[in-house]
């Protein structure tokens, strides 16, 4: 299993957005939106989790630059939470 950071993201971006757009790559795990603590309102970023690794190199491959919702798409292998976040 691949988890996948996806950024540049419209503030309008819903998980299920995230699921459409990645269902083509194989079966999505997960999709979520990460939003402000405070405000609620998306920061921009959110996370995707593929069960093939293999399809996830190919989601990025194929989905990293190309336009959604009228901005370029940045997808890449996400890394470790740090500890001091």
């Amino acid at each position: 299993m691949t988890k996948l950071y996806v950024g540049n993201l419209p503030y309008s971006t819903t998980a299920d957005d995230l699921n459409q757009l990645f269902a083509d790559y194989g079966p999505v795990v997960s999709s979520t939106i990460i939003s402000d603590k405070a405000t609620g309102r998306s920061k921009g970023f959110g996370f995707v989790e593929l069960e093939d690794d293999s399809k996830a190199q190919d989601a990025i491959a194929k989905l990293n630059g190309t336009d959604f919702s009228g901005r370029p798409l940045n997808i890449n292998v996400a890394r470790p939470m740090r500890e001091d976040r």
